[in-house]
């Protein structure tokens, strides 16, 4: 039976069925290969937030073929590392929802402004909306972005002098240079 998910370009990490290790050598390599996984699971499967309680019953954490699961406070430790190393980032208190950059806000910031530029958007204003869930940004790997991580993008564009956003909340608009 097959230990590897249904997305022919993932794989489970090599050390899937093993426990965390004791030695920091080995989980310091084991936690990197599961830091890997974690952001390219989410990167096929479009995740920008992960509940850590509702990912621990996913094929992210759990591989029903071997009837083993990464425990909670083993998952904990592994997004605290990449908040560390800047992959996640806890949303709200508690570290129950982490924030997941499969690509970092400044990298979706040079994607965004590229397709801008290529489609023609400059001098145009658009809403927030139109770039996460508009039907010009379908076929975009952006689109669904989640709009804490949009902002963040756009906040690279705006230091960079190429966007301008104003409004608030539901109403944000951008112009781009």
């Amino acid at each position: 039976m097959s230990t590897k998910p249904k997305h022919p370009n993932l794989e489970y990490p090599e050390l899937y069925e093993q426990n965390t290790q004791p030695n920091d050598t080995t989980w310091a390599h084991q936690r990197s290969i599961w830091a890997a996984w974690v952001l390219s699971y989410c990167r096929a499967h479009k995740i920008w937030k992960l509940q850590l309680s509702d990912a621990l019953e996913t094929e992210l954490f759990y591989n029903r073929n071997l009837n083993r699961r990464f425990k909670q406070r083993d998952a904990a430790e592994l997004l605290e590392h990449m908040a560390a190393e800047g992959d996640v980032e806890w949303e709200g208190v508690g570290k129950a929802t982490a924030i997941v950059y499969w690509r970092k806000p400044e990298e979706w910031a040079n994607v965004i402004y590229e397709w801008i530029d290529n489609s023609g958007q400059k001098g145009s204003v658009l809403t927030l909306y139109e770039i996460s869930e508009g039907d010009l940004t379908r076929n975009q790997e952006f689109h669904t972005i989640d709009p804490y991580v949009l902002r963040k993008a756009l906040d690279f564009l705006v230091k960079r002098g190429l966007a301008q956003v104003f409004g608030a909340n539901e109403e944000m608009g951008v112009k781009f240079f």
